[in-house]
């Protein structure tokens, strides 16, 4: 993937984190290769970009906790899913991340 045409293309706003979900495994333990359709919808995913983040109530930016690059693990139902030159992406709120996969 290409981060750098998805950052000039799609740019979050706010505390906004816009993410790549990371692929699933092809297949379970004894072998078995699964269809796109059994995959469950893996909730680990990659910060492709932040948004601007958000001020508190003074007035100054809260830092985001997450940086591009960094892998997370994300509400399940959380986000927006967009899809931008063939490739899906997710939108949600940097509250909706949950934590980050070392």
């Amino acid at each position: 993937m290409n981060k750098q045409n998805v950052k000039t293309k799609l740019k979050p706003l706010g505390d906004r984190v816009l993410l790549k979900r990371l692929e699933a495994e092809e297949s379970v333990k004894g072998g078995i290769i699964l269809p796109d359709s059994a995959k469950k919808k893996q909730e680990k995913a990659e910060v492709v970009a932040v948004g601007t983040g958000k001020k508190d109530k003074d007035g100054n930016s809260v830092p985001f906790s997450v940086k591009v690059g960094d892998c997370v693990l994300m509400e399940k139902y959380s986000g927006q899913e967009v899809t931008v030159d063939d490739e899906e992406f997710i939108i949600l709120s940097a509250d909706d991340i949950i934590a980050i996969v070392e």
